[in-house]
């Protein structure tokens, strides 16, 4: 039995990494400091990846349905407890952003479920704001070099990347304000 729950916190303590992508040789200084976690700004002025989402379009058309305005991008999935935790503030920053307007905010699920599962699961979570995406091939993580899972990031106007956040944030709290706003969003949150 003791074995059994060792077993299981370590499971759960590796549970939201993804399978390994080669390393970038990116400066330190801009990676997220505490355990993986935090803003990284190594990918700054990166313009967005074409990748295929399930739905059949490809990531960068998503951003530019959005011209004119930063969007933000949540990859997460149903078996990160962090990115589950995290998805109420990224759906009511959402809900916030069609009064306020000036932030397009999506979701992109990295289960490889069918579809179906994964918005019977978004349902049951009352996540109604952010949409159903799914990278279920991790085609667009990959192309981001994305390896933890929660990882959102911040898109300028351009489709250029600003930061990415590394980990779980509360998106209605001051932190996500103060970081929303290098990326032209008001800080009226």
């Amino acid at each position: 039995m003791r074995l059994l729950l060792i077993s299981c916190a370590v499971i759960a303590l590796a549970a939201c990494h993804k399978p390994s992508q080669p390393i970038s040789n990116q400066p330190s200084e801009a990676a997220p400091e505490e355990q993986g976690k935090g803003v990284d700004r190594s990918h700054k002025g990166t313009a967005a990846p074409s990748s295929a989402l399930d739905d059949g379009t490809a990531f960068d058309a998503h951003l530019s349905r959005s011209s004119d305005m930063p969007t933000l991008v949540n990859l997460w999935a149903t078996w990160c407890a962090p990115c589950v935790k995290e998805l109420p503030t990224i759906d009511r920053l959402a809900r916030k952003q069609q009064v306020d307007g000036d932030l397009r905010v999506i979701a992109i699920s990295q289960d490889s479920a069918p579809h179906a599962s994964v918005e019977a699961f978004l349902k049951r979570l009352g996540i109604k704001e952010v949409g159903t995406s799914q990278d279920s091939k991790m085609a667009l993580s990959g192309a981001l070099a994305v390896e933890v899972l929660p990882t959102t990031i911040l898109y300028d106007a351009k489709g250029r990347e600003v930061w990415r956040y590394v980990g779980e944030l509360d998106w209605t709290g001051p932190e996500a304000a103060r970081l929303l706003a290098e990326g032209g969003v008001s800080k009226k949150r």
